[in-house]
């Protein structure tokens, strides 16, 4: 889950290239793969390799493993940033980003400034206001139903890619300081200060304006490339992986990033000497895929798309007008459409499977539109896996605590009167439902998981796609 080479390498069976592993893998040098959780592929469905004639990787968190959590700081330091250049207090700068407060997946309400973490149904099971977690009558005050409407999206916005973590912290960081900052008057939607009212839905819009600055202006991007091993996993299974994979079927590559930076990324994951004691030249990244498609604008990708460019690679530029020939081994293209690459390699719907980090744009859309097969990359499981299998035998006190509480009801109906004393019980789920919270290493009460109930991103991950790591 660290990095898709580890896991995908090892399904990928050289004696038979068909072949999926449908429990644990592991790419090692003799160790158990049962005993590496990162090094784990999950399968939801049935997968026949045999009818695979075609991958596709996205590439930012996919091919490209940004370190965490300096990649996450990185980002958070120019969204701030950005934030005082346009008129925010100075004293925000003071906020760095701390790794163990956002999770992905959580929700931002823009009429009270709150991170939500919902179930698959709505229902609330954490809430947040700032760095303050609410509980019972302060989360009651503002849901009175303990619940939210999910399909609200001019409301509640979520934060559900791994990009968000920087953007989910410091949501939490502005509301901290400005109900602590006693220039300003706390509000219900926001803070007055004067004659001026700031409220929480336009300091969320605020934050998503930086945000788009930060991607569109390239300085994440110039802030990468200058310091790649900084941010950037160099893994060297990638290549070995891309070079199996390439021998039985077609790959391509489909990416959001325009061609500089993509350049820069793929030429520092693959290039590298095909013998170090040889020395062999470099072989040219883009010989690892049959089609090469920047800027995809997915998830408009997998609908009606964008015109198809080619580009200058000299220059980075797009050629003018639409291209409409056969496919050129070796050329970049710009923009289209999951139809044309379909066209392009001549393959359809099921034939693909397609490896991607985001639920929504790579996985939901791509299945649901095109019928493409997807391979999920979960790198933000690694913990809870972990936590699972270290302390596991928490997760079955808990169980068995529910069969015995169980017992003192079997017997009962709606005609008796019998109340059995179970605080006792109680009093013990409770305090290892608490031990499970600290193991996750999350702040007090951010974790306070419901058994057997799914949460909106875990239900996403169960719709969308074939296999995850």
């Amino acid at each position: 889950m660290g990095s898709l080479a580890a896991e995908a390498v090892g399904i990928m069976d050289p004696e038979n290239p068909t072949k999926l592993e449908t429990e644990a893998v592991h790419l090692s040098d003799g160790g158990s793969a049962r005993n590496h959780l990162p090094n784990r592929v999950f399968v939801n469905r049935s997968l026949n390799l045999e009818n695979i004639k075609c991958y596709g990787f996205d590439m930012d968190y996919t091919l490209a493993i940004y370190k965490s959590p300096e990649y996450e700081a990185l980002g958070f330091e120019l969204l701030r940033d950005r934030l005082v250049s346009i008129g925010y207090p100075h004293e925000l700068l003071r906020y760095d980003y701390d790794p163990e407060f956002p999770t992905r997946g959580l929700v931002y309400d823009t009429m009270y400034g709150n991170l939500l973490k919902v179930d698959s149904h709505g229902n609330i099971l954490v809430c947040t206001h700032g760095f303050s977690h609410l509980k019972g009558d302060d989360i009651h005050n503002y849901y009175p139903n303990l619940f939210i409407q999910r399909d609200d999206t001019e409301r509640f916005y979520i934060l559900n890619t791994l990009f968000n973590l920087s953007e989910t912290y410091l949501y939490a960081c502005l509301v901290d300081f400005f109900t602590s900052c006693t220039r300003y008057k706390n509000c219900t939607q926001g803070f007055q200060h004067g004659d001026l009212f700031m409220s929480f839905r336009s300091m969320f819009q605020d934050v998503r304006d930086a945000m788009d600055y930060v991607h569109d202006s390239g300085s994440l991007k110039d802030r990468t490339i200058k310091a790649l091993e900084m941010y950037v996993v160099k893994d060297p299974r990638i290549p070995v992986l891309l070079s199996r994979v390439k021998e039985v079927a077609k790959v391509f590559l489909a990416t959001n990033s325009d061609y500089s930076y993509t350049d820069a990324i793929m030429k520092y994951l693959l290039e590298v000497p095909a013998s170090v004691k040889s020395g062999a030249p470099k072989r040219a990244w883009r010989s690892f895929f049959d089609l090469v498609v920047v800027d995809t604008r997915k998830p408009l990708f997998f609908g009606e798309g964008t015109v198809l460019r080619q580009v200058d690679t000299l220059t980075g530029k797009l050629r003018m007008g639409t291209y409409t020939g056969d496919l050129q081994h070796g050329t970049i293209y710009s923009g289209g459409s999951s139809d044309v690459v379909c066209d392009l390699l001549d393959v359809r719907g099921k034939e693909i499977l397609y490896v991607g980090d985001h639920i929504f744009t790579d996985i939901l859309k791509s299945k649901k539109r095109q019928g493409w097969r997807t391979f999920l990359v979960a790198p933000d499981l690694i913990k809870e896996l972990q936590v699972w299998t270290d302390k596991r035998y928490l997760f079955e006190e808990l169980k068995g605590l529910d069969v015995y509480l169980a017992e003192f009801y079997k017997h009962l109906d709606s005609g008796s009167h019998e109340r059995p004393d179970i605080s006792a019980i109680q009093t013990r789920m409770k305090m290892v439902t608490y031990s499970m919270d600290i193991c996750y290493r999350k702040r007090e009460g951010e974790r306070e998981r419901e058994r057997e109930r799914e949460t909106d991103r875990q239900t996403e991950r169960e719709r969308g796609r074939d296999v995850y790591v």
